[in-house]
């Protein structure tokens, strides 16, 4: 982008220096994410107990659910700025982020909805147990009720990814985590003139933050940038782009959907083997959590790297982008791994001193470290597909691997041979191990390049990217309505 201090051009220069310098504050950003995420947990096991403990962990399923249609409609605004931008058309890049802000507000106040109508339907069906269903109904009505900063900050966060800047959103995040850290103690016990909230405290605490730092965020881009500008005059529904964003955002959107709903259907399991099962669980899963940091946020670069390379045109180099990402979530999946397993009573205790749950989730630990580095694989290969715009191949991956593999072996091996609540991290590791497998498949036979080009039907021809989206300006020219 020209004259634009948010923008970095991937389709020149080292790919290994891009791929760090940007890699590092996605780390960072998604290393605060988890631990802003995961502050509530810190307070709530400490603090609270193993019945706030358990009832926060039930309800992070849900949450996924409900915001798995932002993060496709927000992976599809990264590709679509990134491919735009490699592509150098700055004016449609503005359009593709005001249309995203008309999908958003759509979308937070349908999932607001849904939400609040049905969680408690939802933690029955779930088996969640009596003793932790009002707290967990509690702190899911509160979280449900600010989905539209949730949103918010995850649009904000995609467009500047796709633009080649992963700082803004570390800065903002920062701020955010900075604010949940004070607000949960003051809310969760009452300090002062706050009302003491219990567990809907920790739930209020993280909606108040993210809405400042969005807040925060929309002033300081409106400033600042001559791309990003939220202004209400510029906001403009584009049929179009609006196609385009469904195009590669619900096969998105619907992946995560189909994933939260088998966290859902795994937590249901796991929720009949009683609270402290639930509980070690939960703590375990916040190690987990802050372990795929590295890898997922590898991945979230191969896919800005590789949507700027596609729309520039440069295939060979995104080959580069994945070899290289590979080479990066390897090593550094290895020292996780290493870690996990030597210290897993060491972690867990920042959650709970609670013997039993230490015991658990420890062999909890030792057991999912084992797919720490299939798990980062898997995040470069799906990373270069999405990247592509691919994204309906990912989705039918993801939906073979979890309720074709995972979810029937997690209840077969839990249920009806000896290993008991073990066998379902089992079938964890060994769904992530052929899910990675599939991923490699498709990638090495190539045929995510297919999503490069465009076809006529009616001659065959095929048309690049660049070519459609000037055809397209040149329509909308015609019927003058290019006016920006």
């Amino acid at each position: 982008m020209k004259n634009n201090q948010h923008s970095i051009d991937f389709t020149q220069g080292s790919i290994p220096r891009h791929l760090i310098n940007f890699t590092i504050p996605l780390f960072l950003g998604n290393l605060l994410q988890t631990f802003y995420n995961t502050v509530d947990t810190i307070w709530v096991g400490k603090f609270v107990g193993p019945q706030a403990l358990a009832a926060v962990s039930v309800s992070f399923p849900i949450i996924f659910i409900l915001i798995s249609l932002a993060t496709g409609i927000t992976m599809a605004t990264t590709v679509l700025v990134g491919q735009y931008k490699g592509a150098g058309d700055d004016e449609m890049v503005k359009k593709v982020i005001n249309n995203t802000v008309i999908l958003l507000v759509i979308a937070s106040a349908v999932m607001t909805t849904v939400g609040i109508v049905l969680h408690k339907p939802t933690l029955k069906l779930m088996n969640t147990p009596d003793e932790i269903m009002q707290a967990a109904a509690g702190y899911l009505n509160i979280i449900f009720a600010g989905l539209i900063f949730t949103f918010g900050y995850n649009g904000i966060s995609a467009v500047l990814r796709g633009l080649g800047d992963s700082n803004t959103p570390l800065l903002f995040l920062f701020y955010t985590t900075i604010i949940n850290i004070i607000l949960d103690p003051i809310l969760i016990f009452g300090i002062g003139p706050a009302p003491k909230m219990g567990v809907s405290g920790a739930a209020l605490a993280t909606v108040i933050s993210q809405a400042i730092s969005v807040f925060l965020a929309i002033r300081h881009l409106n400033r600042m940038s001559n791309i990003f500008t939220i202004k209400f005059k510029d906001i403009k529904y584009d049929s179009y782009l609006t196609k385009q964003i469904i195009k590669i955002g619900l096969p998105a959107g619907m992946q995560q959907t189909v994933v939260a709903l088998g966290a859902t259907v795994v937590m249901s399991i796991v929720n009949t083997f009683g609270e402290t099962i639930i509980a070690s669980f939960g703590a375990a899963k916040k190690i987990d959590s802050f372990s795929f940091m590295p890898s997922m946020s590898i991945g979230l670069a191969t896919s800005s790297l590789t949507a700027q390379n596609i729309g520039a045109g440069k295939f060979e180099r995104v080959k580069e982008v994945a070899r290289w990402s590979a080479i990066m979530a390897i090593t550094i999946s290895v020292i996780v791994t290493a870690v996990v397993i030597s210290f897993p009573k060491a972690l867990l205790s920042m959650f709970t001193s609670d013997p039993d749950i230490l015991r658990e989730g420890a062999v909890i630990l030792r057991i999912l470290a084992i797919y720490y580095v299939p798990f980062a694989l898997m995040w470069v290969f799906s990373g270069i597909i999405r990247g592509a715009g691919d994204t309906l191949i990912t989705m039918l991956i993801s939906i073979l691997s979890l309720w074709g593999i995972r979810l029937p072996l997690a209840l077969y091996l839990s249920k009806y041979t000896t290993l008991g609540s073990k066998g379902i991290w089992i079938a964890m590791v060994i769904s992530t191990n052929i899910t990675l497998i599939m991923n490699i498949i498709y990638f090495v036979k190539g045929r995510w390049r297919r999503s490069l080009a465009e076809q006529k039907s009616d001659d065959n021809t095929r048309f690049s990217q660049q070519e459609l989206w000037k055809e397209y300006r040149l329509k909308l020219v015609k019927e003058g309505g290019d006016n920006d």
